[in-house]
C-alpha cells in the first residue's frame, strides 16, 4: 500500500496535482480499495491524499468498525453524511471544515477520482463536436464538487483524475505487483471452480436457484450477483438465477465473479445435436465451433509487447460474421471490480505490458436463431522477471499455472506465449454440449 501511496503521489506530481480526492461507495470502490484496502460496507468513505503523503480517511458510522490495519498510517475520521439515513450525525466535524484544515483552499489543484472518467462530446453541457476526455465531468456527488469548486476559486481547480488509476496505458490498476496476480489466481481458481460445479449439476429438470448454491466465494467479495439462466431467460444473460428449471435443448449462460476474476460459461442443455431443437440443429454446431475458433486466436495472440489493436484483428480474422457479432470488446482489463477498461478495439495502439491482468471475454450474439456460448476466464501477462518473482515468492500458484499452460497446449491445442498465465482452472475449455463434458473442443489435431 506505500508503494502504491508514493506512485499516487508521483503521478499528482505529474499533472501538477496538490490533492487527491478518492470517493467510494458499495459498488465502485476499486480505487479506495488499492490505495486503503477498505471496501465500505453499507456506505460510502472518501480517501483526502497530498504531495506530503498525509492521508486521511472519511468514513461513515457502520464502517468504524470496518477499518483497514492501522499500520496502514492511515489518519481516519468519523463524517456522518456517509451513514444510512436517520442514524445520528451529531459526531461530525463540517466537510468544509475537513477540507480546509487537509489544505484546500484558494488555488489549489484537487483531482477528483470516482469511477470513470467521461467523453467530452456525450457530457458536455453545450453541443459540442469536441472530442478527449472532459476534466471537468466528475462523478462524485454534486455536494462534494461544489464545495471543492467553491473552496479552490474555480472549476478549473477541481478535475477528474480517475484516469491515474485506469487509463488503458499505464494506469495504476492496469499494471499489477506479483502480490496481487497471486491473489487474482486464488480469486480465478475459487470462481473457475464455482462454475466448474454448475456445469457438471446441470441437467434437464434441475432449478437454477439449486445450483447457484454450488457457486461458493470462499468469501471474496462478489464483483458481481451469481448468474444462472435456462430457456429463453438465458436471452437476458445478466439476470439472476430463478426456480425456472432446465429443458433437454435450453440455452444456458452462467457466471460467478469475484474481486479480481470473472469466470463464465454458456451453451447448450444437451449431450449432442440430436437434443437440439429443429431451429437450432445446424446452426449451433457452426456457431460454437467458430466461436471457439475465436477464442483460441484471442489466446494465441496476447503477449508482453502485443498491440491491443492486432489482437482485435487476430480474433476479428476468425470470426465468421454469417454466424455472430461481438457484443462488447473482445477481452478486457480486470482488478478488484469487473471490468476495469479495454485496450481491445479497432485501430488501438496499446500495448500490451507485463503485469497486466485481462479476461478472455469474448460475447457471441448470434445472426441466426438464439443460442449461446461463452468461455470467460482470466490471464495476467508476465515478463520473465515477473515469472521469475512469481515463481520465487508463490511457488505453489506458479505451479497451478504452469499447469494450466501445459492443459492449453498439450490438450486443447492452444498454443501460448511465455509470457502468458492462465489464472483459473478452466482456461479455454468449452464443452459444446454441457451433458457430455468429456467433449471439448481443441484448436487442432493433437498427435
Amino acid at each position: 500500500m506505500r508503494r502504491r501511496i508514493d506512485e499516487t503521489i508521483a503521478r499528482m506530481n505529474a499533472s501538477a496535482l496538490d490533492v487527491l480526492v478518492v470517493y467510494a461507495d458499495r459498488e465502485h470502490c476499486a480505487n479506495l480499495a488499492y490505495l486503503t484496502g477498505l471496501d465500505p460496507r453499507f456506505e460510502e468513505a472518501l480517501l483526502l491524499l497530498d504531495r506530503g503523503g498525509n492521508r486521511l480517511l472519511l468514513v461513515g458510522n457502520e464502517c468504524m468498525g470496518y477499518l483497514p490495519e492501522a499500520d496502514l498510517g492511515l489518519q481516519v475520521e468519523l463524517f456522518q453524511e456517509f451513514s444510512l439515513l436517520g442514524q445520528t450525525r451529531e459526531k461530525s466535524r463540517p466537510l468544509r471544515s475537513i477540507l480546509t484544515d487537509f489544505g484546500v483552499g484558494r488555488g489549489i489543484r484537487v483531482g477528483c477520482v470516482g469511477w470513470k472518467y467521461y467523453r467530452k462530446r456525450l457530457v458536455a453541457a453545450d453541443s459540442t463536436s469536441e472530442d478527449g476526455q472532459s476534466p471537468t465531468a466528475i462523478d462524485l456527488p454534486a455536494y462534494m464538487v461544489d464545495l471543492l469548486r467553491k473552496l479552490t476559486g474555480g472549476e478549473s481547480n477541481v478535475v477528474n483524475a480517475t484516469d491515474m488509476f485506469v487509463n488503458p496505458d499505464d494506469g495504476l490498476r492496469i499494471i499489477n505487483e506479483p502480490e496481487q496476480i497471486a491473489r487474482f489466481e486464488y480469486a480465478a481458481s475459487v470462481a473457475s471452480d464455482g462454475v466448474h460445479r454448475v456445469l457438471s449439476h446441470i441437467r434437464p429438470g434441475v432449478a437454477e436457484d439449486d445450483l447457484e448454491h454450488l457457486m461458493d466465494s470462499r468469501g471474496l467479495t462478489l464483483s458481481c450477483h451469481r448468474m444462472v439462466s435456462f430457456g429463453d431467460k438465458a436471452r437476458r444473460g445478466l439476470a439472476s438465477p430463478s426456480e425456472r428449471r432446465a429443458s433437454l435443448g435450453d440455452a444456458f449462460t452462467t457466471a460467478l465473479g469475484v474481486a479480481g476474476s470473472l469466470c463464465s460459461r454458456a451453451g447448450c442443455v444437451a449431450a449432442g445435436p440430436d437434443d437440439l431443437s429443429d431451429e437450432t440443429r445446424d446452426f449451433y454446431p457452426r456457431f460454437i465451433a467458430n466461436y471457439f475458433s475465436v477464442v483460441a486466436a484471442w489466446y494465441g495472440a496476447v503477449r508482453v509487447g502485443a498491440v491491443a489493436g492486432e489482437v482485435f484483428d487476430a480474433v476479428e480474422a476468425q470470426r465468421d460474421p454469417q454466424l455472430f457479432d461481438f457484443a462488447l470488446n473482445p477481452g478486457h482489463y480486470i482488478h478488484l471490480d469487473e471490468w476495469t477498461h479495454s485496450p481491445f478495439a479497432p485501430g488501438s495502439r496499446t500495448t500490451l505490458k507485463s503485469g497486466m491482468a485481462l479476461q478472455m471475454d469474448i460475447i457471441p450474439v448470434s445472426r441466426g436463431p438464439f443460442c449461446c456460448a461463452n468461455a470467460e476466464d482470466g490471464i495476467a501477462l508476465a515478463d520473465e522477471a515477473l515469472r521469475e518473482r512469481l515463481s520465487r515468492d508463490y511457488p505453489d500458484c506458479w505451479q497451478r499455472i504452469q499447469r494450466r499452460r501445459e492443459f492449453m497446449q498439450e490438450t486443447l491445442g492452444i498454443p501460448l506465449d511465455a509470457s502468458v498465465l492462465p489464472l483459473g482452472n478452466t482456461p479455454g475449455w468449452l464443452p459444446p454440449y454441457v451433458l457430455s463434458p468429456e467433449q471439448a473442443f481443441v484448436a487442432r489435431p493433437l498427435t
